[in-house]
C-alpha cells in the first residue's frame, strides 16, 4: 500500500480480483467475457489509481467494471457480430474448467440464466445492488442516472427476474 492509503495495482489485482470477476460474470453471464471484462477493467484501474481519492474502493471498482461492460455493449451495437463461417464444425466451443465453474457458482444456474435474460438496463442495477452490494447512490453514479431511476429499474428488474425464475420452475 502506498503512503497515501491507495493500494498498488498489484494489490488491487490480488486482493480484489475475485470481486471484479464476480461482478463481471454476473453482468456478462459468461466466463470468457467476464475474464475479458476483468482484464480491461484492471487496465483502467492501473490508469486511474494515480487520481483515485480514498473512499468506497469496491464501489469505485464496481463502477469501473460496469462502465467497461456498458462501453463494450455500446461498441457491439455499433459493430455487429460476424456470422459463423460456412463450416461451423471448425468452430470449437470453449469449455470452462471445473475450478472456473466453481468460482462462478455463487449463484445457481437458474438464477444466472434468469439474470442473463434481463435487458441490460435492468440487469446492471440488479447485479450491482444484489450481487455487488452497492448502494443506490453508487449505482446512480456508475450509470449516470438519478437514484429514482435506479430504484425503478431495480424494482422492474427484480420483478422480471422473479417472473423468469417462476417460468423456469426454479421458483414457485
Amino acid at each position: 500500500m502506498t503512503t497515501d492509503g491507495v493500494p498498488t495495482w498489484e494489490e488491487v489485482a490480488r486482493d480484489h480480483g475475485r470481486f471484479l470477476y464476480n461482478v463481471a460474470y454476473r453482468l456478462t453471464g459468461n466466463d470468457d467475457d467476464a475474464r475479458d471484462l476483468v482484464q480491461e477493467s484492471l487496465l483502467r484501474v492501473r490508469r486511474g489509481l494515480e487520481t483515485y481519492q480514498p473512499g468506497s474502493f469496491e464501489g469505485w471498482l464496481a463502477r469501473i467494471v460496469t462502465n467497461v461492460f456498458l462501453d463494450e455493449v455500446r461498441r457491439k451495437r455499433r459493430r455487429p457480430v460476424q456470422a459463423l463461417p460456412d463450416d461451423p464444425d471448425r468452430v470449437l466451443p470453449t469449455v470452462a474448467g471445473a475450478d472456473e465453474v466453481a468460482v462462478a457458482a455463487g449463484l445457481s444456474d437458474e438464477i444466472q440464466a434468469a439474470l442473463a435474460s434481463l435487458p441490460e438496463e435492468f440487469r446492471v442495477p440488479v447485479v450491482l445492488r444484489d450481487v455487488a452490494d452497492r448502494t443506490y447512490e453508487e449505482i446512480a453514479g456508475s450509470l449516470g442516472v438519478p437514484v429514482g431511476t435506479v430504484r425503478s429499474r431495480l424494482h422492474r428488474g427484480r420483478r422480471m427476474l422473479r417472473t423468469a425464475l417462476v417460468q423456469s420452475g426454479a421458483l414457485e
